[in-house]
């Protein structure tokens, strides 16, 4: 089982810290690792701190947090390795780095599986920073890499506006920090399903697909391609006329293996703001 890897991205001051200590006391069941550029920016709750040293934090929960040394892969490669290696990691970048430098570091290990680039950005400085010639390309960068990208810091009259001017950048599915249940939708804990149907949560819409029938190994290349906007996440099987493959899904990620399946089983998930139930429906089966 590969270690899904989530890369949190955003300029400086955006949020991402606040983000990454709200998942880690979240009740979510998972065993995190954290790694982090800037250690001392992390303001964990006594309370949930087991064991602290120089360069790692260990958490009541299973967590843990250790600052992101030198070389990535070996930071990696030591979270791994452990004897109780992490459920999940998350990747703090410093606010200027590239993400998607990072992302490709990471993906030629095949222990670990993409699971995302999410950039989070300042709502009310969003405007003073598209109007800085010297930080807009930055800025716009980590905006355009980014699978989900997260809006802090809104306020209501202005939420419109920002969204709206996200979207026109180029943001995938932007939606505001306080509208989505983000543990779930980050960590992918909706299971597949088996004998009913799966539950919508606060914050987001869930669909599930079952069948048996043949699709076109072609056909499904354009069907992705032609996926809706607000997808966030599918992951499961399709049997197709070039075999079976296992699909995954995270924002402009898609990558497909061939598998061994008997049936056609699908989830898909995405902000609620941004994409419907019957929206999902319709660009799967065509109807």
């Amino acid at each position: 089982m590969r270690i899904p890897v989530t890369i949190i991205s955003g300029y400086l001051g955006a949020g991402k810290t606040t983000l990454i200590n709200s998942l880690l006391g979240e009740d979510h069941g998972l065993r995190l690792s954290v790694l982090i550029n800037d250690f001392g920016s992390i303001n964990i709750d006594e309370a949930l701190i087991s064991n602290k040293t120089v360069d790692s934090v260990a958490l009541t929960n299973g967590c843990v947090c250790c600052s992101l040394g030198d070389d990535l892969a070996l930071s990696v490669n030591d979270l791994v390795s452990r004897a109780e290696p992490p459920d999940h990691i998350l990747i703090e970048t410093s606010g200027v780095a590239e993400p998607v430098a990072i992302a490709n570091a990471l993906l030629n290990d095949s222990r670990l599986s993409y699971a995302g680039i999410v950039t989070v950005v300042d709502g009310s400085n969003f405007s003073t920073l598209m109007d800085d010639p010297l930080l807009k390309p930055q800025v716009t960068q980590q905006i355009c890499a980014a699978d989900l990208v997260l809006v802090s810091k809104l306020e209501h009259e202005s939420d419109d506006g920002v969204i709206a001017a996200l979207g026109a950048l180029g943001a995938r599915s932007p939606t505001p920090t306080s509208d989505i249940e983000l543990s779930r939708l980050l960590f992918d804990i909706t299971p597949l399903p088996r004998s009913k149907s799966t539950v919508s949560h606060p914050g987001y819409v869930s669909w599930h697909y079952r069948s048996t029938e043949v699709v076109d190994r072609r056909a499904l290349g354009d069907k992705l391609a032609e996926r809706p906007e607000g997808l966030y996440r599918m992951k499961g099987f399709v049997l197709t006329s070039g075999g079976a493959y296992q699909l995954h899904i995270v924002g402009r990620h898609v990558e497909a293996r061939r598998c061994d399946a008997n049936e056609t089983l699908l989830v898909a998930l995405g902000p609620e703001q941004r994409i419907s139930h019957d929206q999902i429906e319709a660009w799967w089966t065509g109807s």
